[in-house]
């Protein structure tokens, strides 16, 4: 599969995909617990949604790119496209027991527990999050991904070369001192929460050490 897209244009989708993660993380704790915060970050990117995303564009393309690469004649393009979802599904799983396993022994803490969800493989992954991710990113990279690239590189030069080095200095920096402050404390990064269930909605803000 051949990746065409230029150093800057990735690093500012990397970028937008890693904003999306925080919201859809966010989205996902607001209907199940209730609340949103600030997924252990100072800032709203989880650089992980967007380095994953981008690398799954790299090694697959779009489902469409996918089905033309396959090695079998006459294949259909529903099958090919279960393919590609069923491939991202697998990749979605063993990262999801990578870092969640990776943080238990770098930080001493659960960074996610998925116990309490059926079909869970581990308490890091499961069947049904692991089919919502998959559907997520399968639907954005035939829909979304090169419409957005487009637009990106259309963007001049010397506007996108310092954008992009500064968002991932940025989420660069901000998830490792996120790593070593987590190391450092065993627990979480929680520096703000906002109560959705709560009348006044309300917004705490979290001090270091609470």
């Amino acid at each position: 599969m051949t990746y065409s897209y230029d150093f800057y244009s990735t690093g500012i989708m990397i970028a937008f995909i890693s904003f999306l993660g925080f919201l859809l993380e966010n989205i996902w704790l607001a209907f199940t617990k209730g609340y949103i915060d600030n997924r252990n970050m100072k800032f709203p990117f989880l650089f992980g949604y967007g380095l994953l995303v981008v690398a799954m564009h790299m090694l697959l393309g779009t489902p469409a790119e996918f089905a033309a690469k396959l090695p079998f004649p006459g294949i259909t393009k529903r099958f090919s496209r279960l393919i590609y979802f069923l491939t991202v599904m697998l990749i979605v799983s063993a990262g999801e027991i990578f870092l969640g396993t990776f943080m238990e022994k770098l930080c001493g803490i659960e960074y996610w527990n998925y116990s309490w969800i059926p079909m869970h493989f581990t308490k890091y992954t499961s069947l049904p999050t692991s089919i919502g991710f998959a559907l997520v990113i399968t639907a954005f990279e035939e829909h979304v991904f090169v419409p957005v690239m487009d637009m990106i590189t259309r963007i001049p030069l010397y506007v996108r070369t310092p954008a992009a080095t500064v968002l991932l200095a940025i989420m660069a920096v901000d998830m490792l001192s996120s790593f070593l402050s987590m190391r450092r404390a065993r627990g979480y990064n929680r520096r703000w929460r906002i109560d959705l269930r709560k009348s006044s909605h309300r917004l705490t803000i979290m001090h270091k050490g609470s």
